[in-house]
């Protein structure tokens, strides 16, 4: 075993995520949940529930933070980390309020969160640390102790998080005719946002047309193109393309779409694509259901051969990095100067979210950031 790692002022980690429904019965007010306060009517949430229907009505998110919080625990004690790991969703059971009032009961007073969005933006980001104000203000309602939290940084270019991609990419583009595989083209996919939220992701000096938002992603799919030509002594084409669209559509939202990408492609003769959801750390709805599905089936509608890339899952690789991210933190707190690991042009985010940083429509409270 390794020499014990000290995470103090830390004394328990927060896995923070999103949630989805593992039955039938849950989908529809899983939606509402997610939906709540935007007042749409309950005969829409069932025809986006249809996605889910599709699958039983079980979304895979769950299963798979149950897989990472396994691999966390795993990690932190062969690395000689002594820290619990707790879990809590926004959106489903278990509830981040449930998780934290379960974490205050137990004595625990400073906790490390690590959200399951690598990017910075409101929904990716301001969101989750609203959520987090929310809770600790209701648990300050009912006469408990709120305890501290602190949001990790964002780790979109951590070697934990890029390397495994990596990795699949060269593993689609093995799986590929070997006639087209090196004529592939590499379509980056993450979520679609709408284009005044991407504007204004990131601190305020970031924002401006894509924001953080955009510059990270493209940051990630170069860092990825670069090792996949150093591995494979073939350079291949690429874009940055989203999915998942769920607004209005008044409102402009980030484009290309995959579907509309995969139809240029056919049109321009490109042979081959692979489809790598670097927006994502694990394969929840959004990727089973928009890629697996939707975005084969038109690829299979034009006659092009693709495949879609591993997300990052519960990676060994992954876990160490959260480690590292959280034994980064807590040095930082206790007034040393880490080694702060990161890939790209970029470098290391924040670790406080700045004053203006991914803001909302309307303000809101939100936790751990200067804005506090």
């Amino acid at each position: 075993m390794s020499e014990a790692l000290e995470p103090s002022p830390y004394d328990a980690l927060l896995l923070l995520s999103f949630g989805g429904p593992e039955g039938p019965d849950d989908v529809v007010p899983f939606l509402e949940n997610v939906t709540r306060g935007r007042g749409i009517p309950r005969e829409r949430l069932e025809e986006v529930g249809a996605h889910y229907f599709r699958f039983g009505g079980v979304s895979p998110i769950n299963g798979q933070n149950r897989t990472l919080l396994d691999a966390l625990r795993k990690d932190f004690a062969e690395n000689g980390l002594d820290l619990p790991v707790h879990w809590g969703n926004r959106n489903w059971a278990p509830y981040l309020t449930d998780t934290l009032r379960e974490m205050v009961k137990d004595g625990h007073r400073r906790i490390a969160v690590l959200a399951t969005s690598a990017y910075a933006s409101y929904s990716g980001c301001r969101q989750y640390r609203e959520n987090l104000a929310d809770s600790l203000a209701t648990l300050e309602a009912e006469g408990l102790r709120a305890p501290r939290v602190d949001k990790l940084r964002h780790y979109f270019n951590h070697p934990g998080f890029v390397e495994p991609m990596i990795d699949g990419v060269l593993r689609s583009l093995a799986a590929l005719p070997e006639d087209v595989r090196a004529g592939a083209r590499l379509a980056f996919t993450t979520h679609s946002i709408p284009v005044s939220a991407a504007d204004t992701s990131g601190p305020v000096e970031d924002h401006g047309a894509g924001g953080a938002y955009v510059a990270q992603h493209l940051d990630v799919a170069r860092k990825i193109v670069e090792a996949v030509t150093e591995r494979t002594g073939t350079e291949h084409a690429w874009s940055l393309v989203y999915q998942s669209r769920s607004g209005s559509p008044s409102i402009p939202w980030l484009e290309p779409d995959i579907c509309d990408h995969l139809e240029e492609l056919r049109a321009q003769g490109t042979p081959a694509a692979v489809m790598v959801p670097i927006g994502f750390v694990s394969d929840h709805m959004e990727v089973l259901f928009d890629l697996d599905t939707e975005a084969k089936e038109k690829a299979a509608e034009l006659g092009l051969p693709v495949e879609r890339s591993a997300t990052v899952g519960a990676d060994p690789r992954f876990a160490a990095a959260v480690r590292d991210l959280l034994i980064e933190r807590a040095e930082s707190e206790r007034g040393l100067t880490p080694r702060r690991c990161a890939l790209g042009a970029l470098g290391p985010s924040h670790d406080v979210c700045p004053v203006g940083c991914c803001p909302a429509r309307t303000p809101r409270p939100a936790a751990a950031g200067a804005d506090a």
